[in-house]
């Protein structure tokens, strides 16, 4: 069996570096899997101009790799591999990357979550360049814009309500002829004067000049007439999956994934811990997951040092 260290951390958003950055600090050397595509969302956002400390914004991989290094400055050990299984039925934790097994007294989870997306041509190409999944971080960048947004439920019309703030104009688009956010979320939309509706439609393209949205591409699902838009800001607003999979049975997880916590980062599993996107499904931001990874850490410092003298 692989030598057992004091804390593994799963992910390598905001919450896991800062998690690392805590736990190395007091001095648990922690092993952080990072994943293939460590960094989490801020590694697919352009600028970032809501994090405090940084008041001429800064790119979001940028960001990501400040983390990392303060972590490792510290003694973070930082692995960019895929954890594939877990097992948390006993102490020590058995956690596998492919066919390697690494153990540990304590485990931070800080996995995140990503953004649904409609997976039409041009999605990807320009995201970051007009398209975007997260109003309160980009929303500002729209201001006196004509805004599209895509989706039905409480999400997109709180998006849609609060890009009303900063754009012209604020269409909301959704593949149905009535809305599934609640009620009170439907008529504040409808009673915003900014905000008007293109129902049952989708979107089919986004179409691009010189490296920046410029339009999309829709069909009435009802009549399969194609009509284009001209936008210069489309929000996709149809939700998020935690990224939790590996942990069900495991560890205790809500109706849609995301982990169930308490006492601050205790998970259902004593010395299991949790932080970040993969638990957040109400904020959703760099600032709210680092401060999650930070209480992780030191929950779960506590932890082992009321094991020690148990």
């Amino acid at each position: 069996m692989a030598s057992e260290r004091n804390i593994i951390i799963i992910g390598s958003g905001p919450a896991g570096f800062t998690a690392a950055t805590y736990a190395a600090r007091a001095n648990l050397a922690p092993l952080v899997l990072a994943g293939l595509e460590w960094g989490g969302q801020l590694q697919q956002t352009t600028d970032v101009e809501n994090y405090p400390g940084f008041p001429d914004g800064i790119q979001g991989p940028e960001m990501m790799e400040l983390f990392r290094k303060q972590a490792e400055r510290f003694g973070a050990e930082v692995v960019s591999s895929e954890v594939t299984k877990v097992d948390f039925s006993q102490a020590p934790f058995k956690v596998w990357v492919g066919e390697q097994l690494e153990v540990a007294k304590a485990v931070i989870i800080s996995t995140g979550a990503a953004y649904r997306h409609l997976g039409i041509p041009g999605e990807d190409e320009y995201a970051g360049h007009g398209v975007s999944y997260c109003a309160t971080c980009d929303g500002f960048f729209f201001r006196d814009k004509d805004i599209v947004v895509v989706g039905g439920g409480d999400s997109a019309m709180e998006e849609a309500i609060f890009l009303s703030r900063f754009g012209s104009k604020v269409t909301v688009v959704h593949r149905r002829d009535e809305l599934r956010a609640s009620k009170i979320m439907q008529q504040r939309a409808f009673d915003n004067p900014k905000i008007e509706f293109v129902w049952d439609t989708a979107l089919t393209e986004v179409l691009g000049e010189n490296g920046k949205l410029s339009a999309i591409s829709m069909r009435n699902l009802k009549t399969g007439d194609e009509t284009k838009r001209p936008t210069e800001g489309l929000f996709i607003a149809i939700g998020h999956d935690p990224s939790t999979k590996i942990f069900e049975g495991q560890i205790d997880l809500d109706d849609a994934g995301y982990i169930k916590v308490h006492d601050g980062s205790y998970t259902s599993v004593e010395g299991v811990f949790a932080g970040g996107d993969c638990v957040d499904f109400t904020y959703r931001q760099a600032v709210t997951a680092a401060g999650m990874g930070c209480m992780a850490a030191i929950d779960a410092e506590r932890w082992l040092e009321s094991k020690q003298h148990a």
